[in-house]
């Protein structure tokens, strides 16, 4: 069977707009092109489309999904697999959630207790589920499995005041660094000031501290753009300023 712009669009449930941008882009390209000059899109590209959406769905960039499409190992079976898995995760954290939002509805009316913990499960979830996706990858080649784990264990058991507490400590750590660089100097007593607030914050996530692992993270703000990006909002430089912070605070620098 085979569908015209519209008539796929229809189905699909997107824009015919969208149709024709996947076309410009090149990661949908149509079967043929009519003898009236209609883009014709045949099974090959119904199933194409399909994989993109999926990839969509899941906050995949469309220059990613072409990477990944386009790729020789590429396979579509296996491919559907891992949307499945994905999607599953996401539906658990979504039930989470509305679970989370029923017990509320019900505490708020006097029918049950729940305590802070209980009222930030879905949230601190989901943010382990967000810093998984984003770094996952990478932290636990770097640190371990058990290392992440235990870190991720930590977040959930944080009781609602301990959350809020590395929220704020989060929050001085970036005004203390806008500060600190100010002076140039990453030995300053407000740079080595940014530093021991990055400590305090780590240690709300990590199972045990040390000074080596602290110098490690902070070259890894560095070395990763993910990472520097977040810091450098503060001010261009403000990744490499804090790793230079951290690696005096902790002795490390060579």
């Amino acid at each position: 069977m085979e569908f015209t712009v519209q008539k796929l669009a229809k189905i699909a449930g997107i824009s015919s707009r969208t149709l024709r941008y996947y076309d410009e882009i090149g990661i949908l390209k149509p079967a043929r092109i009519s003898s009236s000059g209609y883009r014709i899109y045949g099974k090959a590209e119904v199933d194409m489309l399909q994989q993109i959406l999926f990839y969509r769905e899941l906050g995949v960039s469309l220059d990613d999904i072409k990477k990944i499409l386009s790729s020789p190992s590429f396979n579509a079976s296996d491919a559907l697999k891992e949307h499945r898995k994905k999607l599953l995760a996401k539906r658990e954290q979504i039930d989470l959630l509305i679970a989370n939002i029923d017990k509320t509805i019900a505490a708020m009316e006097g029918r049950i207790n729940m305590s802070d913990k209980e009222k930030f499960e879905g949230f601190k979830q989901k943010l382990i589920d967000d810093n998984e996706k984003k770094y996952g990858k990478e932290i636990r080649e770097k640190y371990g499995n058990e290392t992440v784990d235990k870190s991720n264990k930590k977040l959930k058991d944080m009781t609602y005041h301990q959350y809020a507490e590395a929220e704020k400590l989060n929050e001085e750590i970036l005004s203390t660094l806008k500060e600190a660089m100010k002076t140039g100097d990453p030995a300053s007593e407000l740079a080595q000031k940014a530093a021991d607030l990055h400590r305090q914050w780590l240690c709300f996530f990590w199972d045990s501290y040390s000074k080596e692992a602290h110098a490690g993270v902070a070259q890894m703000y560095v070395d990763d753009e993910r990472f520097t990006a977040y810091y450098d909002k503060v001010q261009p430089g403000a990744a490499a300023f804090l790793r230079d912070a951290i690696l005096i605070y902790t002795g490390m620098k060579g």
